[in-house]
């Protein structure tokens, strides 16, 4: 193999890809693996029980752990923090530590902290300075203390502020998602919004749902249907929903009884941004079955795939 050391580090391992480039005072100890074409900057440490994958950019003043796997295409920004022991004690060791995963595509920014055990899901993209204390969705961006989902990589907002005639329906950059205007009837003793099968409701539906007090950080659905239809209403309040096809994203607001959005079946989907007041009606086109549901995203770009 052909790699590039420079003459002040300290390259312990003999597992390291071809074209990759490990800079003045990193130190990489024996048991680490690290893949083709990856740049690993000043001042880094890598412990034994750490796997990397290929094209992955480390900057400087990183260390990286036992029990972290780093999947390829994966950039860390100089100073991220992360972890293995969640209860360590000075001279107390693990018999195993935890795995942390970075997968595919993902991006750490600067100087933010990822706890021991979690996942950082393909192409998601942490914030400088971020403390993140749960897994983060695939694509999603996050940011805080505690970090949270605050948008998804690469999506297309919808205006559903835009002026349009009640009674309208808007096709989705998402192939089979519709976002409706439904009729809204304005009278003196109050204001009235329907959509009927064949009108805006393209199913009968068989069930309905409610979700509602939904901590504003919090984020729901993240999963796709097989067979099932979905129209979403949100009767009070506001929320947004992120739908996704594998291949493009598009995130719609949902703020007035008088919008509608369907979804078709195999479209991955997100509902977050949750006013406290935020009340989100569901209608579905069968009864409820475990089956139906795909809640792995990497499950989910297969089926889609074939």
């Amino acid at each position: 193999m052909t790699f590039f050391k420079h003459p002040q580090s300290l390259i312990e391992s003999e597992t390291i890809g071809d074209n990759t480039r490990l800079w003045a005072f990193s130190h990489v100890l024996p048991g680490a693996r690290i893949g083709t074409d990856c740049n690993i900057c000043d001042h880094v440490f890598i412990e034994n029980d750490v796997v990397i994958g290929d094209r992955v950019t480390v900057k400087c003043g990183v260390q990286l752990w036992d029990g972290l796997r780093i999947e390829d295409d994966v950039f860390i920004g100089p100073n991220a923090t992360f972890t293995n022991d969640l209860f360590p004690r000075s001279k107390q060791h693990p018999e195993e530590y935890t795995k942390t995963f970075l997968c595919k595509g993902s991006s750490i920014g600067a100087n933010a902290t990822i706890l021991a055990g979690l996942s950082v899901g393909i192409n998601a993209m942490v914030g400088a300075g971020a403390v993140v204390t749960r897994d983060v969705p695939p694509n999603a961006i996050v940011a805080g203390n505690p970090a949270v989902v605050i948008g998804y990589v690469n999506t297309h907002s919808h205006n559903s502020n835009a002026q349009r005639s009640s009674g309208s329906e808007t096709e989705s950059s998402v192939a089979g998602v519709m976002f409706c205007h439904l009729p809204l009837i304005k009278d003196m003793r109050g204001n009235l919004s329907f959509a009927e099968y064949g009108q805006f409701l393209p199913f009968i539906p068989k069930r309905y749902f409610l979700v509602f007090d939904v901590p504003s950080k919090e984020t729901r659905g993240e999963h796709a249907h097989k067979e099932v239809h979905q129209f979403l209403v949100c009767v009070r309040g506001n929320c947004s929903v992120m739908v996704d096809n594998g291949q493009k994203r598009q995130e719609f607001l949902l703020n007035s009884p008088a919008q509608g959005l369907y979804i078709p079946p195999m479209i991955w989907g997100v509902q977050y941004k949750y006013s406290t007041d935020a009340i989100l009606m569901v209608l579905a086109s069968e009864v409820y079955s475990s089956e139906d549901y795909i809640r792995s995203y990497d499950e989910y770009l297969k089926g889609v795939g074939e």
